[in-house]
């Protein structure tokens, strides 16, 4: 147990020594929440507006709770995977400069390296990932807040199994990486898919109904799905408090993803966390059984 903790702490140390991994890591979230604003809050404001009834018309500030869940929202689910990702690339930088080659050479396990990877990358995800959401609930407090209580504490849980999800995902895939090239290319392959297929940058509503077939089998869409529905929940109650038909909040809820249907029927959230949770054990699961056989090989 000392020899894990010990290289979980030298792991964790040495990614926030990295100014590299850990600034933009760290620095992303900030940046995309400034894009977010700039490019995407008219494109959702328009949105809304659109599928608001004829005659009906929102306050600024409800306006502005409705876009900026949407906005956070986006951004946690995209930031806590491919944080996870940059967490984790010091698992292949340690193949690339040969280091590992020490590391096994020493009566260390291969399951205790292993497994000192995977908790490092966890903490130092969830580090970064809170301080994301600390920074995107001061953006909605001063925009226009409408979220409870409750509704906070399920966006740290969706952000905890997104965190989950993200670093069983990149232990999986970096576990086949071993150079700076290849890095590289998987780094900027996640950041500039991973926010489309699952739902982030544009919603699956919004695609045609084969893509939205494929999409719905991706966990990370029902990642998205979560983290939106607590994000936005406050200010879609206060829609029908209002006085706005349900019907109505029942298609936003729809065109932004609160509500996601496989194959025309509609998934509870208690079915979203399972299906969350069931990933995160099977990413867990095919990790410990690579690991495993590549020790047997």
């Amino acid at each position: 147990m000392n020899t894990v903790l010990i290289l979980i702490k030298r792991n964790i140390k040495l990614f926030f020594k990295d100014k590299g991994m850990f600034f933009t890591s760290l620095i992303t979230p900030a940046i995309l929440l400034v894009l977010y604003i700039t490019f995407l809050g008219n494109v959702y404001r328009d949105s809304f507006e659109m599928n608001m009834p004829q005659g009906v018309k929102l306050s600024q500030e409800l306006m502005n709770g409705l876009v900026g869940g949407q906005l956070i929202s986006s951004l946690l689910a995209v930031s806590c995977i491919t944080v996870a990702f940059c967490s984790n690339f010091l698992m292949v930088q340690d193949r690339a400069n040969k280091t590992i080659k020490d590391l096994r050479i020493s009566p260390v396990k291969a399951s205790v390296l292993s497994l000192s990877y995977y908790v490092a990358t966890l903490a130092s995800t969830l580090i970064i990932c809170f301080a994301s959401t600390a920074l995107c609930l001061v953006y909605m407090a001063v925009i226009g807040w409408y979220m409870s209580l409750g509704d906070v504490l399920f966006l740290l849980l969706d952000v905890i199994l997104l965190v989950f999800f993200g670093t069983a995902l990149s232990s999986v895939i970096n576990f086949f990486l071993s150079s700076q090239g290849q890095i590289s290319a998987v780094g900027t392959i996640i950041s500039a898919g991973y926010g489309f297929i699952c739902g982030a940058y544009m919603p699956i509503s919004s695609f045609g109904s084969g893509l939205q077939k494929v999409i719905a089998f991706l966990p990370g869409t029902y990642g998205t799905s979560l983290v939106r529905t607590h994000a936005m929940q406050g200010a879609l109650a206060e829609m029908e408090r209002q006085g706005i038909p349900s019907a109505v909040v029942n298609s936003l809820k729809d065109a932004v993803d609160c509500n996601v249907y496989f194959f025309g029927d509609k998934v509870s959230v208690p079915t979203m966390y399972l299906i969350l949770g069931g990933s995160i054990v099977v990413l867990v699961a095919a990790y410990v059984i690579m690991n495993s056989m590549r020790k047997r090989i």
